[in-house]
């Protein structure tokens, strides 16, 4: 399958906004074989341009490749080279005659200088284009015989090394067809450079709102007035309670929802992977079905009824948050196929007319982290991957970053021995937090030094070492959780002391 149909199929997957910012490829085709039929007019086919042309010497040494030198060029010769214009490149054609390294016509015998062979180029190139490529370099008498020349119709103008003393030493040919190629090419990119930055600035814009809501509908028991944060003067450590008012609270707030939500989202890992399996930025295909597979799961629990959003203001922020998911998504489908028919039309390009492959373009879908005005640089970027920055992955880190921190992580405020909720929290002296309950089992067992650091601490700590701060700020935020750690930590110091009473508590017998 050509792959304009297949660029024509792919655009068709993606929404119709991204689709009209599209590379117009087919029309870039056509100016293609504009250029071929210009070029046959100037005498210039491929098979001849493949032999003589030479790539800009401006172009940066490609790796493993030797560049060629100047000198070992002899006779005419053409340079496919740029020129900056205002706003825009222009390529031409300099044809460059080296008469200087040849020698006289008159010269009688052999001359004791390797004579190189004779290169002719037969140009029949429009009397219009002659006056525009000599300029004043040529006298009027050059001049009028081109003209008298172009008057019959087979006029020519033969560049060979017998001859080429008569002209100037170069002969500058504008390409106009191949003008008009990279100005259409090039102002597709800065036009879809400029939506880019729009459709950033729309999505940032979105983001925040979306984090407010999100905020708004997941309030802590500290929004209302009925919180009262615990403290070394007014509380006993071993009476902390979490009352069925936070619960209560928790109950009108989607903020345990939200929390399973976002660990969902933190388990997919769709655009990015954060495993020691794999690192980086995922491919469109699996960060598609991550994507998928996401979504499923959330619509499966939200049925059963394992996550219930109560807010409607929580309903609305889901399918904006998966709608962000979705835009990210076709993103890197649009950054992808619109990579691809650049490369493919500069290929086609140089293929057709046999040309060098032009210098590389930017990509409005690369940002350097340097610039000030956040303005899109353009695609194959010469500058190394770790000074540029993709929009998708920009956007994605955004995403993370804004929302993810909104709710508190129940991993964060673990325990390293137990792996669950760190309450009531214990910080020894050497900075290290545990649950009370494991740092009672330790002392118990007379382990004097830290699990983590091995510091003599253990034994030391007493309530004075209750972190209170934390303490609230679990209360407040993981009051289910809380309360939960609250009831184990009772049934296992009831089933202790019966241990130590002699009593087993494996069964109930009822006499």
């Amino acid at each position: 399958m050509h792959f304009s149909k297949t660029y024509s199929q792919l655009l068709l997957t993606l929404p119709p906004e991204l689709r009209q910012s599209a590379i117009q490829y087919r029309q870039l085709k056509k100016i293609i074989n504009q250029i071929v039929a210009e070029l046959n007019a100037l005498g210039l086919s491929p098979d001849i341009l493949q032999n003589v042309v030479q790539p800009p010497s401006s172009l940066p040494e490609d790796k493993g490749k030797q560049r060629e030198d100047p000198e070992q060029h002899t006779g005419p010769r053409i340079i496919y080279e740029f020129t900056t214009v205002d706003d825009h490149v222009e390529p031409r054609l300099r044809l460059c005659l080296d008469s200087d390294d040849l020698p006289p016509s008159d010269a009688p015998g052999p001359s004791s200088s390797p004579r190189h062979p004779d290169v002719n180029i037969v140009l029949p190139i429009p009397p219009d284009v002659i006056r525009t490529a000599l300029g004043s370099a040529i006298s009027a008498d050059t001049q009028e015989s081109s003209e008298g020349q172009s008057e019959s119709s087979d006029a020519e103008l033969a560049l060979s090394s017998a001859d080429s003393r008569a002209l100037p030493g170069e002969l500058i040919i504008p390409l106009v067809s191949d003008t008009n190629f990279f100005r259409t090419l090039t102002e597709a990119l800065n036009s879809l450079a400029a939506y880019l930055v729009t459709k950033r600035e729309e999505f940032e814009t979105t983001l925040r709102s979306l984090s407010h809501d999100i905020s708004s509908a997941s309030r802590p028991s500290s929004s209302t007035s009925s919180f009262h944060p615990h403290s070394p003067f007014s509380s006993d450590p071993a009476n902390i309670s979490v009352s069925s008012h936070a619960l209560a609270i928790t109950s009108r707030s989607d903020l345990d929802t939200w929390r399973q939500i976002f660990q969902l989202y933190m388990e997919a890992d769709i655009f990015q992977g954060h495993q020691e399996r794999f690192r980086g930025e995922r491919d469109i295909e699996d960060a598609e079905t991550r994507l998928q597979t996401f979504n499923s799961e959330l619509n499966d629990r939200i049925s059963k009824g394992a996550l219930k959003l109560r807010m409607k203001q929580s309903r609305v922020a889901l399918k904006t948050f998966m709608d962000l998911n979705t835009f990210i998504l076709d993103l890197r489908k649009f950054q992808h196929v619109t990579a691809e028919a650049t490369r493919k039309i500069l290929k086609k390009h140089a293929k057709r007319t046999a040309l060098p492959l032009a210098p590389d373009l930017t990509s409005p879908f690369i940002i350097r982290p340097d610039s000030q005005d956040r303005a899109l640089v353009l695609s194959r970027s010469t500058m190394r991957s770790t000074e540029t920055l993709s929009l998708s992955l920009l956007l994605v880190q955004a995403l993370t970053e804004t929302l993810l921190p909104i709710i508190p992580h129940i991993d964060d405020y673990s325990c390293v021995i137990c792996t669950s909720l760190a309450f009531k929290p214990i910080r020894l002296r050497c900075s290290h937090l545990f649950c009370v309950r494991c740092l009672v089992k330790l002392q118990k067992r007379g382990e004097e030094h830290c699990p983590i650091c091995r510091a003599p601490t253990v034994l030391s700590a007493d309530r004075s070492n209750v972190d209170w701060a934390l303490l609230n700020f679990m209360k407040d935020w993981f009051p289910v959780e809380a309360r939960k750690k609250l009831q184990q930590n009772e049934r296992e110091a009831a089933e202790e002391e019966m241990q130590e009473l002699g009593l087993d508590m494996k069964g109930c017998v009822v006499m």
